[in-house]
This record gives structure tokens, C-alpha cells and sequence, in this order.
């Protein structure tokens, strides 16, 4: 498995939500904009680890799913999403 952190920068984003169709852990946010819950999918069991900082969503994955969360981040109209694979 790979360790991975994703950024979700909230300023650039414009609430499109091309993300939420790519990975499921994109969900909009009460602010009407796209944010990151790792138990919004009812298929697997959460597990990642989310804070903010300095209007940036950063989530820390350690599974599988690295490819749907590049997808979001190739969805995103306004590249506000960037993924990366994270040195242990």
C-alpha cells in the first residue's frame, strides 16, 4: 500500500464537484465548496487522517486508493487538488 497526502486547496476551488464523481471522499462542505471525509464512502471503511490548515483541506491516505484520488485531482477544472505520495 501507499502512503499518500492530498491537498485540497479551498481559495481556487469553485464548488464544480468533478471530484465527488472520481472518489467518493470528496464531499461538498457546508461553505457550498468540495472537502475531504474519509468515511463519506459507504464501501470502504474511512481511514485517513484530515485537517485544515491556512485554507487548505490535507488528507493522509494509507491504502490503495491513490489512483481514484489522482482522478479527482484530474478532474479538477481549477487544479486546486494536488496528490502525493508521502516518504515514510
Amino acid at each position: 500500500m501507499t502512503t499518500y497526502e492530498v491537498t485540497l486547496n479551498k481559495d481556487p476551488c469553485d464548488g464544480i464537484f468533478a471530484c465527488l464523481t472520481r472518489d467518493p471522499r470528496f464531499v461538498e462542505a457546508d461553505d457550498g465548496l468540495a472537502t475531504i471525509d474519509p468515511d463519506a464512502d459507504p464501501i470502504y471503511d474511512g481511514g485517513g487522517e484530515v485537517h485544515e490548515e491556512d485554507g487548505r483541506v490535507v488528507a493522509t491516505f494509507d491504502d490503495d486508493r491513490i489512483e481514484e484520488a489522482k482522478q479527482a485531482a484530474a478532474a479538477c477544472p481549477t487544479n486546486a487538488i494536488v496528490v502525493e505520495e508521502v516518504e515514510e
